[in-house]
């Protein structure tokens, strides 16, 4: 019986390849990459780039049943997702998807819709509120940072855990509020978001993405999956519901009171639905999702790409102490006056064009048929666009494969990099995201020396196979007190 569901199945499987073969006759189609095996290529951002030198920067490859367009330079994925926006704000249909985003109602993996858009103004409204007052707290919180690697002076800190704890307790804060910043709470959403992508990148659910009848036979990674959505879940309902019965209409403590206050307003139009507890669930889970590993992921790399060159962290502590004073006791720089530290600013814009967190950022959908660069591209295509390989394009930039933020200290010498997107689905974190790297780095580079261990520089290669995050491999780092009152906590006041 097995073996006959099993030909079944490939019979049916080669049939809808071959349809789709035949609807794609008389279209002028990018190239395609022979072969189907181009997920297990380690590094795959740099693998796709080497094909585009062979290729174009536009082409096709087959993964699974489904062929996928993938773009390689700023110029095709700007035609596509900012010229071409509406042709390609869809996401494709892709069973681990649907499971993680509670069938749709998920800000960055739902599909295009007017409802979508209403959730998505809902998500940025709020996180507009919260900027009102989020520059204070990521700074206090950067203060108890610096007090806790100060305890450890010295002594080698596996860096990226204390970074990812960092960036949760911010995002704790500003949607459940001052009352939840005790550390078992952040500790709870941290290993919560750590354990679903886990799970959520293993080999087992790729698999299961790019071959869907798949999920027709026992998966035990499918199960795990499962649980880590339904532990998530839970958690965040748990919150909720404490929201909803402490509530005073009117009156917004965070972002989960703002966005559960905003589901009554006429949002969208007529006849488009409306939107429901459940997208204010799944807003809270991209926060956490969206807001703790890449930013804890960027910062290990800034730190990863100073051990490697000391010379530019010596001058980003000569700006620093140029203009915030060598003493214990000068105020920080207001993000607001961010043009004060330019080379802080060239440093965070040179590490995101190097090391993009989401490489390939997320997959879009054709939602109707269009065209990139005088190619034919068919409804339903999904288009990959590859953040890193834009970003390691000759055409565009001076000594792409090198670290030298100074690339960007020119007004006008280098474009914009596209580390968060662009277009219409563009990162709604954003801003958030750019704040929190500017003031971890500038206090954590004021208080402290970075220092490798001795004879133990981190790699600047990412996990081979590290699924939708570029992810550094774990490294430690010594936190070496700077100024004369090195003995104390002066330097993070």
């Amino acid at each position: 019986m097995l073996l006959l569901g099993l030909l079944l199945l490939t019979v049916l499987a080669s049939a809808h390849l071959l349809w789709g073969q035949w609807k794609l006759r008389g279209l002028h189609l990018p190239p395609l990459v022979p072969g189907f095996l181009h997920l297990l290529q380690p590094n795959l951002p740099i693998y796709l780039l080497s094909l585009a030198q062979k290729l174009g920067p536009i082409y096709r490859l087959r993964l699974g049943l489904q062929d996928v367009v993938v773009l390689n330079s700023k110029r095709t994925i700007e035609e596509a997702m900012v010229k071409k926006w509406a042709d390609f704000a869809g996401r494709p249909h892709i069973p681990s998807y649907k499971l993680v985003s509670r069938y749709s109602q998920d800000l960055s993996l739902g599909d295009y819709s007017q409802l979508w858009k209403a959730h998505k103004r809902l998500t940025r409204s709020a996180l507009l509120l919260g900027m009102r007052s989020v520059e204070p707290l990521v700074e206090q919180l950067t203060q108890e940072f610096c007090e806790r690697m100060r305890a450890q002076a010295g002594t080698p800190v596996a860096i990226q855990k204390e970074f990812s704890l960092l960036t949760c307790s911010v995002i704790c804060c500003l949607t459940f509020g001052d009352q939840v910043k005790e550390d078992t709470l952040v500790h709870i959403f941290h290993d919560c978001v750590q354990d679903l992508m886990k799970t959520w990148d293993h080999w087992s659910i790729q698999i299961l993405d790019i071959v869907p009848f798949l999920r027709f036979f026992p998966s035990p990674g499918l199960r795990r999956l499962q649980q880590a959505v339904q532990n998530r879940d839970r958690l965040v309902e748990q919150q909720l519901r404490r929201h909803k019965e402490s509530m005073a209409a009117g009156r917004w403590r965070d972002l989960t009171d703002y966005m559960l206050q905003g589901l009554g307003e006429p949002r969208v139009q007529a006849g488009s639905g409306q939107l429901l507890e459940g997208h204010v669930h799944m807003s809270v889970v991209d926060l956490f999702i969206g807001g703790t590993e890449t930013t804890s992921t960027t910062l290990s790399w800034a730190v990863a790409f100073l051990l490697h060159h000391p010379e530019v962290q010596k001058r980003l502590q000569e700006e620093l102490d140029r203009e915030l004073g060598p003493g214990a006791w000068s105020s920080p720089v207001p993000y607001k006056d961010r043009t004060r530290l330019p080379l802080l600013n060239a440093t965070i814009a040179e590490v995101l064009r190097l090391r993009p967190v989401v490489p390939l950022g997320l997959p879009h959908r054709a939602t109707r048929p269009s065209s990139i660069f005088g190619y034919d591209i068919p409804e339903g295509t999904v288009i990959i666009p590859n953040l890193q390989g834009a970003h390691l394009d000759e055409t565009t930039w001076e000594r792409p494969h090198e670290f030298w933020p100074d690339r960007f200290l020119a007004p006008g010498a280098s474009p914009r990099a596209l580390a968060f997107g662009c277009g219409a689905r563009v990162c709604v974190g954003e801003p958030l995201a750019r704040l929190e790297l500017f003031v971890v780095l500038a206090r954590l580079l004021r208080a402290f020396t970075l220092l490798p261990p001795p004879g133990a520089l981190p790699s600047l290669q990412p996990q081979p196979r590290c699924g939708v995050n570029l992810a550094v491999q774990p490294f430690q780092v010594r936190l070496q007190p700077r100024g004369a009152d090195a003995g104390g906590l002066g330097e993070c006041q």
